[in-house]
Order: C-alpha cells, then structure tokens, then sequence
C-alpha cells in the first residue's frame, strides 16, 4: 500500500509538472503574439489605444527614450507596486508575461530596429495592432494571466476601492487615445481610438470562441450505443434520465452532454447512422466549468 501510495503521488506530481510546462508554454507564445503586434504595428503607426504601451507611445514622441524603453520601465514599476500592495502572491503568471514583454519589446528595438511602418496601408496595420495582441490577451485571460501593465492597477483598485474597474480604465484609457491626438495628429488619435473601441470587442469574441462547447439533448430510445461511443470513444460522459412523450406518451431516454467543437461533430455523426431516429439539439455555451473543463484539472 505504502509503495502504491508513493507512486500515485509521484506521477500525480509529474502530471503538475507537466501541466504546468505546457501552460508556461503558452503563456510564452500568447506573449511572443503580443510582442509582435505591439511592435511592428503599434509602434510604427503610433496607434495609442491606452494600456502601458498606448502611455509608452505618447510619451516616446516627448522624450528622447524608446517606446519599448519606457514600456520596460513603467511595467517595473507596476511589477513593485503589485507586489507592494497585494503581496508575493499577486500572480506569478502575470509577473511572467509582463517581464517577458517587456524584454521582448526591447530586445525588438536592438535586432529589428523600425524607422517606419511595414506597409503604406495604415488600416491593415490597424487591424493587426488590434487582433494580435487582443488575440493574445484573450489566450492570457483564458489561463487565468493577463499582460501586466494596467491590468495590475485593475486588481490594486478592486482590492482597495468600490470604483468600477473596467469604467476607470477605459477612462484612463480614453486619456491616453485624446493625448495621441494632442503629441500626434487627428488622424492617428481617430485611428487610436478606433483600435481602442476595436480591442474590448476582439477581446471577448476570442475568449468565447476558445471556450466554445456543444450541449447535447438527446432524445432516443436506445440510448446504451450512444453513451458507450461518447464514454469509451470520446472520453466524455452523460446524464441520462427517462421522460414520456407528450402525444403517444411513449416512453422515451434524454441523454445530456457537453463536448469540444471537434468532439461534437463526431458524435453527431455517429448517431445519425446509427440512430436516425433519434432527435438531437445542439446549443453553444462558451462558459463550462468542472471536471474535464474549466476550473479543474
């Protein structure tokens, strides 16, 4: 029992290990995507729709330093005042994305130095400086890190005031974009607070379309073959309860589950061919939490 009971905790710890490997490595490549974003087509076109590296923009055309170099500088800070104000255990991932950004960003100035944008085309670099790094916030969001930056100031207020949090940073936010259009020119604070306006919508489509399930109501008579197939061949499970039909008041089984996109579609299939019968409604539902989804392991 004592050698079993080592084992299972042995690959029980090597599941963590692995578990957290593969997150980690996410969390590099979500914030390499944002890096990218940020500066070859954020930078160049001055597109300063808030955050750090909106602030880093405006600040960059008064001063004789980078805008990496000033995003570098003002993420550290915000690194001291997390960890001043709610402790070691702020959020190590968010510790993690921010520095790594940040060195990104100034690495990125020192091999690929920009002098301008990578195209004549400013609508298309706006629509890149917007969906990279938005896609890479929602990647972020969705394992539980963020970006840093203001986000830290976000969890400051929400520990230690009653203001609404995505209220005051859009303010501040909103700040940054009406700066531009003062450091700039109106065109750029237009294009600025398009990509601002932008942002908050790509974010949230992408959240909801990684986390997009099926939810399966099936009505059947044999429902044995389907929950074999979804158990032993899709490695889901189902709830199934008995119910009566309202017309001919036949008797009749409901099978409940819910299942990925590339899950679902194999188990559509399966049943119509091998229940054609049965009647199945299928629904999306971007918000799973429980075993074999969010919010366990």
């Amino acid at each position: 029992m004592f050698v079993w009971g080592a084992q299972k905790k042995m690959f029980k710890n090597k599941g963590r290990v692995i578990r957290g490997l593969e997150e980690y490595a996410v969390l590099t490549v979500a914030t390499l995507i944002m890096v990218v974003g940020v500066y070859a087509f954020k930078f160049p076109n001055n597109f300063s729709f808030g955050g750090v590296t909106g602030l880093a923009i405006v600040l960059s055309a008064e001063l004789p330093v980078s805008a990496g170099t000033i995003t570098f500088i003002i993420n550290m800070l915000l690194l001291v005042i997390g960890f001043v104000f709610l402790g070691k255990g702020f959020g190590i991932k968010t510790v993690y994305v921010s520095v790594l950004m940040s060195a990104g960003l100034s690495l990125a100035e020192v091999l690929f130095p920009m002098r301008q944008p990578l195209t004549s085309q400013p609508v298309l670099e706006l629509v890149y400086a917007v969906v990279l790094p938005a896609f890479s916030s929602a990647i972020l969001f969705n394992i539980g890190a963020s970006g840093g930056g203001t986000d830290i100031i976000a969890m400051v207020l929400k520990k230690y005031s009653t203001l609404d949090i995505g209220v005051a940073l859009f303010v501040v936010d909103l700040v940054v974009v009406l700066a531009s259009c003062l450091v700039f020119d109106t065109t750029t604070g237009l294009f600025s607070m398009l990509g601002l306006l932008a942002k908050s919508l790509v974010v949230d489509n992408v959240i909801e379309s990684i986390n997009l399930c099926k939810y399966f109501t099936i009505i059947c008579t044999d429902p044995e073959p389907i929950c074999k197939f979804i158990t032993e061949k899709l490695n889901r499970s189902a709830t199934v309860y008995t119910a009566e039909g309202a017309y001919g008041h036949n008797k009749k089984t409901i099978v409940i589950t819910i299942m990925k996109r590339n899950q679902a579609v194999e188990l559509r299939n399966f049943i119509r061919i091998n229940q054609p019968t049965a009647f199945i409604a299928i629904t999306n539902s971007s918000e799973i939490i429980g075993k074999g989804f969010r919010g366990f392991h």
